[in-house]
């Protein structure tokens, strides 16, 4: 007799479909036959039972609600890619900090997945590289369905010290932040990165607004309700972190920085992508996510201006083959090319707004 499949399970025949393998495996409470919601959290409720019940035995002056209070539920995540070098130290590590540590092996030609996976980690792997905003979506889809009350997330290679996770995540327990940052621009935080990479982030830093400059760091924190939302994000690339902060912009999260550790100088290929095609990626992000809050201003303007250009071209035209009898090429190709694009650039802007406005009220309802 078949059974339904489980929450975690139809993640996993979802992914199937979409070209991804999500491959359950044995971890420190969860079986390669048993892997599902109830189970993790039942697992979790008893760790929490006992760890309750080894008390000093003079309790009289320990107040009940301290008793009574479950321990928060902390899951990390990290996106990895051919990092075998680096990816036990990070587990062992992080697993001092967390209740369970989630990668997405996202196609890995090293032995990135099977050695997470023999050090306890539940690891998603991706046939193919698809992206860190595709394996963090990934990583966040399976998570959230357990409900855990804090998820930290942190790279792979090394740079982000997972000894600053307590740092990260306390402003979350303590109710102060639906979202935190680790930040390289907090006072008390430090960084070894390279000028070129210090002018490119400080270009984007000024993105971020509510609390946030580092928009880009990889090293942050999300509460249940955080984690909903920033699990919205469409972007596939190194984008994904921009996203993230613009979203719990959006639907009014309240955001912090605290400082971090991030290094650069002894990890191996801190970057898998050249720098030009990260900022690319981060830019063309931007463009995506303005475009598509305010398309009248983004599209609307240049096509007004591009309209105006192509009128101005057409009246020049006129004059010189009317006055001159001379027919102005540069002009018709200016009158033309103005128009043509200009008009594109109009309709776009409209029916943007018009589904914008449609997306507005459907959220509203």
């Amino acid at each position: 007799m078949q059974t339904d499949p489980g929450p975690i399970e139809q993640t996993y025949s979802h992914s199937l479909r979409r070209g991804t393998e999500v491959k359950p495996i044995k971890t420190n409470y969860i079986t390669r036959n048993n892997w599902s919601q109830s189970s993790i959290k039942s697992n979790l409720t008893l760790n929490q039972e006992i760890s309750s019940n080894q008390q000093p035995s003079d309790t009289s002056n320990l107040q009940v609600d301290k008793l009574d209070k479950p321990k928060p539920i902390v899951f990390a995540c990290v996106p990895a890619i051919n990092e075998e070098k680096s990816i036990g130290s990070i587990i062992l590590q992080t697993l001092k900090y967390v209740d369970e540590v989630f990668v997405c092996d996202d196609g890995s030609v090293d032995q990135t997945g099977d050695l997470a996976e023999a050090l306890g980690a539940i690891v998603i792997r991706h046939e193919v590289n698809q992206g860190k905003g595709s394996a963090l979506r990934d990583l966040f889809n399976v998570v959230q369905k357990l409900g855990p009350d804090v998820v930290v997330v942190l790279d792979a290679d090394g740079q982000h010290n997972p000894k600053d996770i307590p740092g990260v995540i306390e402003p979350i327990l303590k109710g102060e932040a639906d979202m935190v940052v680790g930040s390289r621009y907090v006072k008390g935080s430090k960084t070894d990165a390279p000028l070129y990479r210090r002018i490119g982030l400080r270009l984007f830093s000024g993105y971020g607004k509510n609390g946030v400059r580092d928009v880009q760091s990889g090293l942050r924190a999300f509460s249940g309700k955080a984690l909903a939302i920033v699990s919205k994000a469409k972007a596939d690339n190194f984008g994904v972190e921009t996203e993230q902060v613009f979203l719990a912009q959006k639907n009014g999260l309240r955001m912090s920085e605290v400082p971090v550790e991030i290094r650069y100088r002894g990890v191996v290929k801190p970057s898998k992508t050249h720098p030009i095609v990260h900022g690319a990626q981060i830019i063309s992000t931007i463009i995506r996510l303005v475009t598509d809050e305010r398309p009248l201003l983004i599209l609307g303007v240049p096509a007004f201006i591009l309209l105006l250009l192509g009128t101005i071209s057409g009246l020049f035209l006129f004059y010189y083959y009317t006055y001159g009898n001379y027919f102005s090429l540069p002009f018709a190709l200016s009158l033309t090319v103005c128009f043509a694009v200009g008009t594109l650039l109009g309709i776009s802007a409209l029916v943007l707004y018009a589904l914008s406005r449609i997306k507005h009220k459907l959220e509203q309802e």
